[in-house]
Protein backbone atom coordinates (compact mmCIF):
# COMPACT_ATOMS: atom_id res chain seq x y z
CA UNK A 1 0.00 0.00 0.00
CA UNK A 2 1.45 3.49 -1.25
CA UNK A 3 2.32 5.82 1.68
CA UNK A 4 0.61 9.18 1.41
CA UNK A 5 1.89 12.36 2.24
CA UNK A 6 0.28 12.44 5.53
CA UNK A 7 2.07 9.42 6.73
CA UNK A 8 4.43 10.92 5.52
CA UNK A 9 4.32 13.87 7.89
CA UNK A 10 3.52 11.53 10.39
CA UNK A 11 6.76 9.72 9.81
CA UNK A 12 9.36 12.68 10.09
CA UNK A 13 6.62 14.17 13.26
CA UNK A 14 7.78 10.32 14.67
CA UNK A 15 11.62 10.92 13.74
CA UNK A 16 12.08 14.21 15.03
CA UNK A 17 10.32 12.55 18.48
CA UNK A 18 12.82 9.79 18.30
CA UNK A 19 15.79 12.06 17.81
CA UNK A 20 14.65 14.21 21.01
CA UNK A 21 14.94 10.83 22.81
CA UNK A 22 17.81 8.90 21.17
CA UNK A 23 19.98 11.32 20.27
CA UNK A 24 19.65 13.75 23.42
CA UNK A 25 22.60 16.00 23.72
CA UNK A 26 21.75 18.41 27.01
CA UNK A 27 25.07 19.91 26.46
CA UNK A 28 24.53 20.95 22.94
CA UNK A 29 20.76 22.10 24.08
CA UNK A 30 22.55 23.80 26.81
CA UNK A 31 24.38 25.86 24.75
CA UNK A 32 21.98 26.71 21.41
CA UNK A 33 19.43 27.05 24.37
CA UNK A 34 21.91 29.91 26.13
CA UNK A 35 22.81 31.43 22.98
CA UNK A 36 20.02 31.17 20.30
CA UNK A 37 17.04 29.90 22.67
CA UNK A 38 16.80 27.19 20.52
CA UNK A 39 16.30 24.67 23.25
CA UNK A 40 14.88 21.50 21.26
CA UNK A 41 17.16 19.60 18.96
CA UNK A 42 14.50 20.27 15.91
CA UNK A 43 15.21 23.75 16.21
CA UNK A 44 19.32 23.52 15.43
CA UNK A 45 21.21 22.11 12.58
CA UNK A 46 24.53 20.92 12.26
CA UNK A 47 27.29 22.34 9.38
CA UNK A 48 27.99 19.69 6.71
CA UNK A 49 31.07 18.84 5.40
CA UNK A 50 31.65 22.13 2.73
CA UNK A 51 28.96 24.41 4.52
CA UNK A 52 29.89 27.10 6.48
CA UNK A 53 29.45 27.32 10.28
CA UNK A 54 27.21 29.81 9.56
CA UNK A 55 24.31 32.27 7.16
CA UNK A 56 25.95 35.40 6.03
CA UNK A 57 23.60 37.44 8.60
CA UNK A 58 24.49 35.25 11.98
CA UNK A 59 28.49 35.27 10.15
CA UNK A 60 28.23 39.09 10.69
CA UNK A 61 26.58 38.73 14.03
CA UNK A 62 29.84 36.83 15.31
CA UNK A 63 32.36 39.29 13.84
CA UNK A 64 30.72 42.30 15.63
CA UNK A 65 30.44 39.42 19.10
CA UNK A 66 34.24 38.93 18.48
CA UNK A 67 34.57 43.24 17.74
CA UNK A 68 33.03 44.09 20.98
CA UNK A 69 34.74 41.55 22.89
CA UNK A 70 37.96 42.88 21.76
CA UNK A 71 37.02 46.90 22.71
CA UNK A 72 34.95 46.00 25.64
CA UNK A 73 38.05 44.10 27.11
CA UNK A 74 40.45 47.46 26.02
CA UNK A 75 38.03 49.87 27.94
CA UNK A 76 37.87 47.21 30.68
CA UNK A 77 41.62 47.22 30.96
CA UNK A 78 42.54 50.67 30.59
CA UNK A 79 40.02 51.56 32.93
CA UNK A 80 40.41 48.89 35.50
CA UNK A 81 44.64 50.04 35.47
CA UNK A 82 43.45 53.61 35.77
CA UNK A 83 41.98 52.57 39.48
CA UNK A 84 45.51 54.94 40.96
CA UNK A 85 43.31 58.15 39.69
CA UNK A 86 40.04 56.94 40.45
CA UNK A 87 39.50 59.72 43.21
CA UNK A 88 40.74 62.38 40.95
CA UNK A 89 38.13 61.45 38.36
CA UNK A 90 35.84 61.35 40.73
CA UNK A 91 36.61 64.93 42.69
CA UNK A 92 36.36 66.34 39.04
CA UNK A 93 32.70 65.23 38.36
CA UNK A 94 31.81 66.60 42.02
CA UNK A 95 33.43 69.78 40.36
CA UNK A 96 31.25 70.14 37.51
CA UNK A 97 27.85 68.37 38.57
CA UNK A 98 27.93 69.80 42.29
CA UNK A 99 27.05 67.23 43.96
CA UNK A 100 29.45 63.43 45.19
CA UNK A 101 28.89 60.38 43.37
CA UNK A 102 31.34 57.40 42.90
CA UNK A 103 31.75 57.61 39.20
CA UNK A 104 34.38 55.55 38.75
CA UNK A 105 33.48 52.65 40.74
CA UNK A 106 30.01 52.69 39.08
CA UNK A 107 31.58 52.67 35.68
CA UNK A 108 34.03 49.82 36.81
CA UNK A 109 31.08 47.35 37.92
CA UNK A 110 29.72 48.50 34.43
CA UNK A 111 32.19 47.91 32.38
CA UNK A 112 32.94 44.19 34.03
CA UNK A 113 29.33 43.31 33.52
CA UNK A 114 29.21 43.76 30.05
CA UNK A 115 32.46 42.71 29.59
CA UNK A 116 31.74 39.29 31.31
CA UNK A 117 28.39 38.73 29.31
CA UNK A 118 30.67 39.63 26.07
CA UNK A 119 32.90 36.83 26.79
CA UNK A 120 30.75 34.21 27.82
CA UNK A 121 28.68 34.42 24.67
CA UNK A 122 31.69 34.43 22.95
CA UNK A 123 32.67 30.85 25.22
CA UNK A 124 29.12 29.54 23.83
CA UNK A 125 29.72 30.26 20.43
CA UNK A 126 33.45 28.73 20.12
CA UNK A 127 31.72 26.06 22.01
CA UNK A 128 28.86 25.55 19.70
CA UNK A 129 31.10 25.49 17.04
CA UNK A 130 33.62 22.62 18.52
CA UNK A 131 30.43 20.57 18.30
CA UNK A 132 29.75 21.50 14.75
CA UNK A 133 26.73 23.15 15.07
CA UNK A 134 25.02 26.42 13.06
CA UNK A 135 25.26 29.23 14.79
CA UNK A 136 22.17 31.27 15.69
CA UNK A 137 22.65 34.31 18.01
CA UNK A 138 19.12 35.52 19.34
CA UNK A 139 17.92 38.95 18.72
CA UNK A 140 18.10 40.01 22.55
CA UNK A 141 22.05 39.04 22.54
CA UNK A 142 22.41 40.88 19.21
CA UNK A 143 20.88 43.66 21.14
CA UNK A 144 23.02 43.17 24.19
CA UNK A 145 25.91 43.40 21.55
CA UNK A 146 25.21 46.70 19.98
CA UNK A 147 24.72 48.27 23.07
CA UNK A 148 27.82 47.15 24.70
CA UNK A 149 29.82 48.04 21.50
CA UNK A 150 28.12 51.78 21.79
CA UNK A 151 29.40 51.87 25.67
CA UNK A 152 32.74 50.45 24.90
CA UNK A 153 33.52 52.94 22.52
CA UNK A 154 31.82 55.93 23.96
CA UNK A 155 33.11 55.85 27.35
CA UNK A 156 36.62 55.12 25.16
CA UNK A 157 36.44 58.20 23.47
CA UNK A 158 34.78 60.40 26.20
CA UNK A 159 37.64 59.40 28.71
CA UNK A 160 40.13 59.90 25.82
CA UNK A 161 39.19 63.65 25.23
CA UNK A 162 38.48 64.30 29.30
CA UNK A 163 41.70 62.41 30.49
CA UNK A 164 44.13 61.47 28.02
CA UNK A 165 46.77 60.89 30.30
CA UNK A 166 46.02 57.76 31.49
CA UNK A 167 46.85 56.31 28.35
CA UNK A 168 50.16 56.63 29.39
CA UNK A 169 49.40 54.64 32.50
CA UNK A 170 47.95 51.98 30.31
CA UNK A 171 50.99 52.08 28.71
CA UNK A 172 52.63 51.94 31.84
CA UNK A 173 50.69 48.86 33.23
CA UNK A 174 51.71 47.00 30.05
CA UNK A 175 55.42 46.77 31.37
CA UNK A 176 53.87 44.81 34.27
CA UNK A 177 51.11 42.80 33.14
CA UNK A 178 52.83 42.19 29.39
CA UNK A 179 54.39 38.82 30.09
CA UNK A 180 51.09 37.23 31.75
CA UNK A 181 49.15 38.99 28.86
CA UNK A 182 51.47 37.12 26.44
CA UNK A 183 50.51 33.84 27.68
CA UNK A 184 47.21 34.24 28.37
CA UNK A 185 46.77 35.31 24.51
CA UNK A 186 48.57 32.29 23.07
CA UNK A 187 46.41 30.16 25.36
CA UNK A 188 43.50 32.08 24.01
CA UNK A 189 44.91 30.98 20.34
CA UNK A 190 45.85 27.24 21.59
CA UNK A 191 42.37 26.74 22.39
CA UNK A 192 40.72 28.22 19.54
CA UNK A 193 42.67 26.25 17.14
CA UNK A 194 40.22 23.63 18.27
CA UNK A 195 37.09 24.66 16.37
CA UNK A 196 38.94 26.18 14.15
CA UNK A 197 41.18 23.09 12.85
CA UNK A 198 37.66 20.82 13.00
CA UNK A 199 36.11 23.34 10.62
CA UNK A 200 39.01 23.94 8.14
CA UNK A 201 39.13 20.49 7.37
CA UNK A 202 35.39 20.55 6.23
CA UNK A 203 35.55 23.40 4.13
CA UNK A 204 35.15 22.62 0.85
CA UNK A 205 36.82 25.88 -1.03
CA UNK A 206 39.96 25.96 -1.39
CA UNK A 207 39.87 30.08 -0.57
CA UNK A 208 38.50 30.12 2.36
CA UNK A 209 40.59 27.44 3.70
CA UNK A 210 43.60 29.70 3.26
CA UNK A 211 41.74 32.94 4.63
CA UNK A 212 41.08 31.33 7.60
CA UNK A 213 44.34 29.24 7.84
CA UNK A 214 45.96 32.33 6.66
CA UNK A 215 44.17 34.94 9.38
CA UNK A 216 44.61 32.28 12.52
CA UNK A 217 48.61 31.33 11.39
CA UNK A 218 49.04 35.97 11.43
CA UNK A 219 47.34 36.79 14.58
CA UNK A 220 49.48 33.49 15.94
CA UNK A 221 53.07 34.30 15.03
CA UNK A 222 52.55 37.69 16.07
CA UNK A 223 51.63 36.63 19.28
CA UNK A 224 54.87 34.66 19.33
CA UNK A 225 56.80 37.92 18.34
CA UNK A 226 55.25 40.30 20.64
CA UNK A 227 58.18 40.09 23.62
CA UNK A 228 60.74 40.97 21.19
CA UNK A 229 59.42 44.43 21.44
CA UNK A 230 58.55 44.60 25.24
CA UNK A 231 60.62 46.33 27.83
CA UNK A 232 60.17 46.41 31.34
CA UNK A 233 62.14 47.97 33.84
CA UNK A 234 61.02 45.03 36.49
CA UNK A 235 62.92 42.31 34.03
CA UNK A 236 67.04 42.74 35.61
CA UNK A 237 69.63 40.85 36.09
CA UNK A 238 69.90 39.41 39.97
CA UNK A 239 71.12 41.82 42.40
CA UNK A 240 70.51 44.68 40.30
CA UNK A 241 67.24 45.79 42.61
CA UNK A 242 67.79 49.44 44.15
CA UNK A 243 65.81 50.22 47.44
CA UNK A 244 62.58 50.54 47.74
CA UNK A 245 61.31 54.41 47.48
CA UNK A 246 59.96 56.40 50.62
CA UNK A 247 57.19 57.53 51.43
CA UNK A 248 55.57 60.83 51.37
CA UNK A 249 51.62 61.04 52.28
CA UNK A 250 50.03 63.02 49.63
CA UNK A 251 48.10 65.49 51.83
CA UNK A 252 48.76 63.22 54.79
CA UNK A 253 46.66 60.06 54.95
CA UNK A 254 43.60 60.69 53.30
CA UNK A 255 42.36 57.35 53.03
CA UNK A 256 42.52 56.93 56.84
CA UNK A 257 41.45 60.79 57.48
CA UNK A 258 40.08 64.18 56.22
CA UNK A 259 43.05 65.49 53.84
CA UNK A 260 45.33 68.35 55.16
CA UNK A 261 44.21 68.00 58.33
CA UNK A 262 46.24 67.53 61.52
CA UNK A 263 44.87 63.50 61.86
CA UNK A 264 45.81 62.79 58.45
CA UNK A 265 49.63 64.33 58.58
CA UNK A 266 49.75 62.01 62.31
CA UNK A 267 48.10 58.88 60.49
CA UNK A 268 50.83 59.57 57.54
CA UNK A 269 53.64 59.37 60.19
CA UNK A 270 51.97 56.37 61.76
CA UNK A 271 52.29 54.86 59.00
CA UNK A 272 56.08 54.50 58.33
CA UNK A 273 56.12 57.80 55.81
CA UNK A 274 58.95 59.19 55.56
CA UNK A 275 57.63 62.70 54.47
CA UNK A 276 54.25 64.84 54.19
CA UNK A 277 52.79 66.25 51.49
CA UNK A 278 50.46 69.39 51.58
CA UNK A 279 49.53 72.72 49.90
CA UNK A 280 49.60 76.14 51.37
CA UNK A 281 47.16 79.09 50.97
CA UNK A 282 47.45 82.60 52.44
CA UNK A 283 44.95 83.80 54.54
CA UNK A 284 43.03 87.76 53.93
CA UNK A 285 45.09 88.12 57.01
CA UNK A 286 48.42 86.87 56.32
CA UNK A 287 48.03 83.39 58.00
CA UNK A 288 49.60 80.11 56.08
CA UNK A 289 47.12 77.57 56.10
CA UNK A 290 46.54 74.82 54.16
CA UNK A 291 43.96 73.81 51.76
CA UNK A 292 44.26 72.44 48.23
CA UNK A 293 41.58 73.40 46.43
CA UNK A 294 40.39 77.46 44.95
CA UNK A 295 37.42 77.22 47.10
CA UNK A 296 36.73 75.85 50.58
CA UNK A 297 33.28 73.78 49.00
CA UNK A 298 34.74 70.77 48.84
CA UNK A 299 36.31 69.77 52.29
CA UNK A 300 34.29 71.90 54.72
CA UNK A 301 30.54 73.22 55.27
CA UNK A 302 31.36 76.62 54.06
CA UNK A 303 27.72 76.24 52.56
CA UNK A 304 26.28 75.86 56.22
CA UNK A 305 28.14 79.02 57.49
CA UNK A 306 29.04 80.79 54.62
CA UNK A 307 26.25 80.26 52.39
CA UNK A 308 26.98 83.51 49.98
CA UNK A 309 30.44 82.97 50.13
CA UNK A 310 30.75 79.58 48.36
CA UNK A 311 31.97 80.52 45.44
CA UNK A 312 34.71 82.78 47.22
CA UNK A 313 38.55 81.98 46.94
CA UNK A 314 39.53 80.31 49.94
CA UNK A 315 42.52 82.90 50.44
CA UNK A 316 40.10 85.21 50.64
CA UNK A 317 38.95 84.42 54.09
CA UNK A 318 40.61 85.70 57.62
CA UNK A 319 41.98 83.18 59.48
CA UNK A 320 38.91 83.42 62.17
CA UNK A 321 36.35 82.82 59.93
CA UNK A 322 38.34 79.72 58.44
CA UNK A 323 38.75 78.42 62.32
CA UNK A 324 34.60 78.43 61.76
CA UNK A 325 34.56 75.77 59.43
CA UNK A 326 34.65 71.68 60.04
CA UNK A 327 37.07 69.95 57.97
CA UNK A 328 36.55 66.75 58.99
CA UNK A 329 32.38 66.20 58.22
CA UNK A 330 32.62 65.62 54.54
CA UNK A 331 35.45 62.76 54.91
CA UNK A 332 32.67 60.85 56.62
CA UNK A 333 29.51 61.16 54.61
CA UNK A 334 31.12 61.24 51.37
CA UNK A 335 33.52 58.41 52.34
CA UNK A 336 36.07 59.21 48.86
CA UNK A 337 38.43 55.98 49.26
CA UNK A 338 35.45 53.60 50.71
CA UNK A 339 37.48 53.43 53.74
CA UNK A 340 35.60 55.01 56.94
CA UNK A 341 33.74 51.59 57.25
CA UNK A 342 37.41 50.37 58.18
CA UNK A 343 38.07 52.93 60.90
CA UNK A 344 37.52 53.08 64.91
CA UNK A 345 34.81 54.47 66.07
CA UNK A 346 37.35 56.97 67.91
CA UNK A 347 38.96 58.00 64.80
CA UNK A 348 35.49 58.39 63.29
CA UNK A 349 34.87 60.75 66.06
CA UNK A 350 38.31 62.45 65.78
CA UNK A 351 37.77 62.87 61.91
CA UNK A 352 34.53 64.59 62.31
CA UNK A 353 36.08 67.50 64.36
CA UNK A 354 39.07 68.12 62.76
CA UNK A 355 38.96 72.05 61.42
CA UNK A 356 41.40 73.56 58.91
CA UNK A 357 45.09 73.72 60.19
CA UNK A 358 47.54 76.41 59.91
CA UNK A 359 51.07 75.77 57.96
CA UNK A 360 52.02 76.30 61.91
CA UNK A 361 50.25 73.15 62.97
CA UNK A 362 51.51 71.05 60.10
CA UNK A 363 55.76 71.85 60.46
CA UNK A 364 55.13 71.27 64.36
CA UNK A 365 53.85 67.24 63.17
CA UNK A 366 56.67 67.21 60.87
CA UNK A 367 59.41 68.97 63.19
CA UNK A 368 58.16 66.49 66.09
CA UNK A 369 58.35 63.68 64.36
CA UNK A 370 61.59 64.58 61.40
CA UNK A 371 59.77 64.17 58.16
CA UNK A 372 60.79 65.69 55.44
CA UNK A 373 58.09 68.07 54.18
CA UNK A 374 56.70 68.98 50.83
CA UNK A 375 54.00 71.83 49.58
CA UNK A 376 52.66 73.65 46.71
CA UNK A 377 52.39 76.89 47.57
CA UNK A 378 49.21 78.79 45.55
CA UNK A 379 49.97 82.62 44.68
CA UNK A 380 46.68 84.82 46.14
CA UNK A 381 44.47 86.45 43.64
CA UNK A 382 45.34 90.37 42.71
CA UNK A 383 43.94 92.80 45.38
CA UNK A 384 45.02 90.40 47.86
CA UNK A 385 47.14 91.98 50.35
CA UNK A 386 49.84 89.72 50.48
CA UNK A 387 49.94 88.77 46.20
CA UNK A 388 53.04 90.18 46.20
CA UNK A 389 54.68 88.90 49.53
CA UNK A 390 52.65 85.36 50.01
CA UNK A 391 56.66 84.05 49.58
CA UNK A 392 58.25 85.82 52.15
CA UNK A 393 55.65 85.35 54.37
CA UNK A 394 55.72 81.39 53.80
CA UNK A 395 59.34 81.72 54.09
CA UNK A 396 59.85 83.31 57.69
CA UNK A 397 56.78 80.90 58.94
CA UNK A 398 59.28 77.61 57.92
CA UNK A 399 62.55 79.33 59.13
CA UNK A 400 60.65 79.74 62.47
CA UNK A 401 59.32 76.11 63.06
CA UNK A 402 61.38 73.32 61.16
CA UNK A 403 64.77 72.64 60.17
CA UNK A 404 65.38 74.56 56.57
CA UNK A 405 66.97 71.04 55.31
CA UNK A 406 63.60 68.91 55.89
CA UNK A 407 62.21 71.15 53.74
CA UNK A 408 61.67 70.46 49.79
CA UNK A 409 61.10 73.51 48.34
CA UNK A 410 58.71 73.35 45.66
CA UNK A 411 57.79 76.97 44.80
CA UNK A 412 59.68 78.34 41.86
CA UNK A 413 58.77 81.50 41.72
CA UNK A 414 61.95 83.89 43.04
CA UNK A 415 63.80 80.59 43.34
CA UNK A 416 66.88 82.43 43.49
CA UNK A 417 65.81 84.84 46.36
CA UNK A 418 65.13 81.63 48.42
CA UNK A 419 67.95 80.08 47.82
CA UNK A 420 69.95 83.37 48.84
CA UNK A 421 68.17 83.80 52.05
CA UNK A 422 68.31 80.25 53.24
CA UNK A 423 70.56 77.94 51.07
CA UNK A 424 69.83 75.10 53.23
CA UNK A 425 65.92 74.62 51.87
CA UNK A 426 66.51 71.01 49.26
CA UNK A 427 65.30 73.03 46.17
CA UNK A 428 62.75 71.08 44.25
CA UNK A 429 61.62 71.54 40.58
CA UNK A 430 58.27 70.61 38.93
CA UNK A 431 59.44 70.16 35.47
CA UNK A 432 62.30 68.20 33.65
CA UNK A 433 64.77 70.60 32.33
CA UNK A 434 68.60 69.30 30.92
CA UNK A 435 71.69 68.70 33.99
CA UNK A 436 73.14 71.93 33.70
CA UNK A 437 69.63 73.67 34.18
CA UNK A 438 68.95 72.19 37.17
CA UNK A 439 72.60 72.27 38.75
CA UNK A 440 72.85 75.87 37.91
CA UNK A 441 68.99 76.44 40.43
CA UNK A 442 70.53 74.04 42.87
CA UNK A 443 67.47 72.17 41.97
CA UNK A 444 68.49 68.54 44.35
CA UNK A 445 65.25 66.89 43.96
CA UNK A 446 62.09 66.36 40.80
CA UNK A 447 58.98 66.26 41.78
CA UNK A 448 57.06 64.77 38.71
CA UNK A 449 53.86 63.19 37.69
CA UNK A 450 54.29 59.75 37.29
CA UNK A 451 53.23 59.06 34.05
CA UNK A 452 56.32 60.57 33.14
CA UNK A 453 58.02 57.89 34.86
CA UNK A 454 61.72 56.47 32.68
CA UNK A 455 64.65 54.56 33.97
CA UNK A 456 66.67 56.05 31.74
CA UNK A 457 65.88 59.13 32.92
CA UNK A 458 65.66 58.76 36.29
CA UNK A 459 69.49 57.40 36.36
CA UNK A 460 70.66 59.97 34.44
CA UNK A 461 69.40 62.45 37.07
CA UNK A 462 70.56 60.36 40.31
CA UNK A 463 74.32 60.23 38.65
CA UNK A 464 74.67 63.93 39.48
CA UNK A 465 72.87 63.80 43.03
CA UNK A 466 69.88 64.92 41.66
CA UNK A 467 66.64 62.64 43.47
CA UNK A 468 63.29 61.44 41.61
CA UNK A 469 59.92 61.82 43.19
CA UNK A 470 57.21 60.28 41.80
CA UNK A 471 53.55 61.83 42.64
CA UNK A 472 51.02 59.96 42.95
CA UNK A 473 51.25 56.72 43.21
CA UNK A 474 48.45 54.85 45.02
CA UNK A 475 48.49 51.31 43.07
CA UNK A 476 50.98 48.47 44.10
CA UNK A 477 51.92 47.51 40.65
CA UNK A 478 52.83 51.11 40.18
CA UNK A 479 54.65 51.39 43.23
CA UNK A 480 56.64 48.15 42.17
CA UNK A 481 57.10 50.16 38.92
CA UNK A 482 58.59 53.08 40.49
CA UNK A 483 60.91 50.31 42.66
CA UNK A 484 61.99 48.79 39.26
CA UNK A 485 62.83 52.31 37.57
CA UNK A 486 64.94 53.23 40.33
CA UNK A 487 62.75 56.04 42.19
CA UNK A 488 63.88 57.26 45.36
CA UNK A 489 60.75 57.99 46.67
CA UNK A 490 56.88 58.68 45.78
CA UNK A 491 53.91 60.69 47.28
CA UNK A 492 51.12 58.34 47.59
CA UNK A 493 47.72 57.90 48.98
CA UNK A 494 47.86 54.77 50.51
CA UNK A 495 50.69 54.90 52.44
CA UNK A 496 49.37 52.45 54.81
CA UNK A 497 49.16 49.99 51.93
CA UNK A 498 52.49 50.41 49.82
CA UNK A 499 54.76 50.69 53.41
CA UNK A 500 53.87 46.80 53.71
CA UNK A 501 55.16 45.57 50.27
CA UNK A 502 58.54 44.19 50.89
CA UNK A 503 59.81 43.37 47.20
CA UNK A 504 58.34 44.17 43.87
CA UNK A 505 54.89 42.22 42.62
CA UNK A 506 56.70 41.65 38.93
CA UNK A 507 60.22 40.80 38.80
CA UNK A 508 62.47 38.12 36.93
CA UNK A 509 65.66 38.33 35.44
CA UNK A 510 66.62 38.42 31.59
CA UNK A 511 66.71 34.36 31.74
CA UNK A 512 63.48 33.84 33.01
CA UNK A 513 61.72 35.71 31.05
CA UNK A 514 63.47 34.09 28.05
CA UNK A 515 62.65 30.32 29.23
CA UNK A 516 58.92 31.96 29.78
CA UNK A 517 58.54 33.39 26.94
CA UNK A 518 59.81 30.04 24.62
CA UNK A 519 58.01 27.75 26.83
CA UNK A 520 55.10 28.79 25.77
CA UNK A 521 55.37 29.39 22.58
CA UNK A 522 57.01 26.14 21.97
CA UNK A 523 54.31 24.03 24.03
CA UNK A 524 51.25 26.19 22.36
CA UNK A 525 52.69 25.50 19.18
CA UNK A 526 53.21 21.50 19.85
CA UNK A 527 49.14 21.53 20.94
CA UNK A 528 48.41 23.49 18.09
CA UNK A 529 49.55 21.03 15.65
CA UNK A 530 48.66 18.38 17.71
CA UNK A 531 44.96 19.59 17.33
CA UNK A 532 45.02 20.07 13.51
CA UNK A 533 46.60 16.79 12.73
CA UNK A 534 43.85 15.51 15.54
CA UNK A 535 40.85 17.02 13.31
CA UNK A 536 43.01 16.06 9.80
CA UNK A 537 43.44 12.63 10.82
CA UNK A 538 39.35 12.04 12.16
CA UNK A 539 37.65 13.75 8.79
CA UNK A 540 39.76 11.70 6.89
CA UNK A 541 38.35 8.14 8.80
CA UNK A 542 42.48 6.87 10.02
CA UNK A 543 42.53 4.92 12.85
CA UNK A 544 44.82 6.26 15.49
CA UNK A 545 46.44 3.05 15.92
CA UNK A 546 46.85 -0.49 14.94
CA UNK A 547 43.69 -2.96 15.49
CA UNK A 548 41.50 0.03 16.40
CA UNK A 549 38.32 1.00 14.85
CA UNK A 550 37.80 3.77 12.55
CA UNK A 551 36.82 7.07 14.12
CA UNK A 552 33.51 8.69 12.23
CA UNK A 553 34.00 9.65 8.94
CA UNK A 554 32.20 12.79 9.47
CA UNK A 555 33.76 14.03 13.20
CA UNK A 556 31.62 14.81 16.32
CA UNK A 557 28.84 16.15 13.79
CA UNK A 558 26.42 13.41 14.90
CA UNK A 559 25.90 10.73 17.61
CA UNK A 560 22.89 9.90 15.78
CA UNK A 561 23.85 10.00 12.05
CA UNK A 562 20.83 9.89 9.36
CA UNK A 563 22.30 8.57 5.65
CA UNK A 564 19.99 9.25 2.40
CA UNK A 565 18.40 5.59 2.92
CA UNK A 566 18.05 5.63 6.67
CA UNK A 567 15.36 2.75 8.20
CA UNK A 568 13.32 3.82 10.86
CA UNK A 569 11.06 1.21 12.56
CA UNK A 570 7.89 2.90 13.53
CA UNK A 571 5.01 1.73 15.32
CA UNK A 572 2.17 0.35 12.80
CA UNK A 573 -0.29 1.78 15.02
CA UNK A 574 1.19 5.38 14.04
CA UNK A 575 0.15 4.84 10.56
CA UNK A 576 -2.66 2.13 9.89
CA UNK A 577 -4.69 0.75 11.85
CA UNK A 578 -5.40 -2.05 10.22
CA UNK A 579 -2.18 -4.70 11.70
CA UNK A 580 -2.53 -6.07 15.12
CA UNK A 581 -1.35 -3.57 17.98
CA UNK A 582 2.27 -3.88 18.49
CA UNK A 583 3.42 -4.65 14.93
CA UNK A 584 6.24 -2.99 13.34
CA UNK A 585 7.14 -2.14 9.96
CA UNK A 586 9.95 -0.43 8.10
CA UNK A 587 10.34 1.77 5.65
CA UNK A 588 13.23 3.66 3.85
CA UNK A 589 12.90 7.73 4.63
CA UNK A 590 14.93 9.94 2.14
CA UNK A 591 15.07 13.29 3.84
CA UNK A 592 17.40 15.91 5.46
CA UNK A 593 18.69 16.30 8.88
Amino acid sequence: MPVTRLKLGKLKVVRRQLLQRYEHQPFVSCLAGLYGCQWRRYQRARAQPGECCCSKVECGSFGLLILTFFLSFVFLYFWSEAQNDYNDFDWFNFGNLGFWFPWSLVLLIVAAALFTYIALLLVLAVCLLSEGQRLYLHWSHKSGIVVTLAFSVTATAILSDLWSKEWKTLLLSLQVTAPYLHVAAVSLMAILSWPIALHFFRMNKKVRQVAVLGLFLSVLFSLYLVPLGMYSPCIKEAGTLGPAPTLIGHRGAPMLAPENTVMSFEKAVEAGGEGLETDVTISFDGVPFLMHDSTLKRTTNIAEVFPNRTHLDASMFTWTELQQLNAGDWFLSRDPFGTVSSLSVADRSQAQNQSIPSLVQFLEVAARSGRLVLFDLRRPPLGHPYSLSYINTTLQVVQAHINSSQVLWLPSEDRDQVQAVDPHLQQTSGEKASIQELTDGHITRLNLHYSTMSQQQIRKYQSVNISTNLYVISQPWLYTLAWCAGAQSVTTNSIHILSNINKPLFLMTPEEYSLMWILTDVVSAFLITAIFIFHWWRERGLPFWSGSRQTHENGPYSKFRTDSAEIICVRWSALHSDPPPGALVSLPLVFNP
